[in-house]
């Protein structure tokens, strides 16, 4: 087979080396801890340059797949998770202006952006599980605990889009979105606005009603950026 490769539209040559290991490791059933074939003979393999495959090295150190030591060599490493975690790796003991404005923006993206395939896949039996998560947050014992069935409750909805990789990237992201959820809360706000909040969006899933479902969510979602400052940050009172 002919492993040499040009730039063409579908990648460059260091993107088609990146997936030719990627599939060495696959078809030849490599695992963690396991050493990859030396430049060389990566070289010889996919019949391409030096330089291709040190830059598709680098490309799958980044990704967290191979670590590469001065004459050790490339060796299968499974650090996926933790490169998730660095790109979300926000201070959760104080959530500032801008993680809030990055955090709900990204939920405002995905929350009313798949309206459409919510409100397609939603069963009356759906609609009655997150009604029963929110009463479950109202009769918490805490504000985290509250907090908990309040994040139940948006991903029940995103399970609704059957896009596991929303989700993978929502349980990644899962201690920011809880601080926020919980700042600025009492017991109060939580029976009261947000469980009305709540109640609204699944009225408007169960009247079909996307544009009302929209402009609720997104209100939902920016509701705690009254408890920021405009000027600093600094959190206000909110009784």
């Amino acid at each position: 087979m002919d492993y040499t490769f040009e730039e063409t539209s579908q990648g460059s040559a260091v993107d088609q080396v990146v997936a030719q290991i990627r599939e060495l490791i696959e078809t030849d059933g490599l695992t963690v801890g396991d050493k990859l074939p030396t430049e060389r003979e990566l070289c010889e393999r996919f019949v391409t340059s030096r330089n291709t495959v040190r830059e598709a090295m680098r490309m799958l150190k980044a990704y967290g797949i191979v670590d590469v030591r001065p004459k050790v060599g490339a060796t299968i490493i499974d650090e996926r998770m933790n490169r998730a975690l660095d790109i979300f790796s926000f201070n959760v003991a104080e959530i500032s202006r801008r993680t809030f404005d990055d955090i709900q923006g990204f939920r405002e993206l995905i929350e009313t952006g798949t309206a459409l395939a919510i409100f397609d896949a939603v069963t009356p039996e759906d609609l009655a599980e997150l009604r029963d998560l929110n009463r479950q947050m109202v009769q918490a014992r805490s504000v985290v605990e509250a907090s908990e069935f309040d994040y139940r409750f948006h991903i029940k909805l995103i399970s609704l889009t059957g896009n596991r990789s929303i989700l993978d990237v929502y349980g990644i992201m899962k201690p920011v979105i809880l601080r926020i959820m919980q700042r600025g809360k009492t017991r109060r706000i939580i029976e009261g606005e947000t469980y009305r909040e709540h109640e609204g969006v699944l009225n408007a899933i169960e009247e079909a009603d996307h544009l009302a479902y929209q402009y609720l969510m997104r209100t939902h979602l920016r509701k705690g950026l009254a408890t920021f400052s405009e000027q600093t940050g600094i959190p206000e009172s909110r009784t």
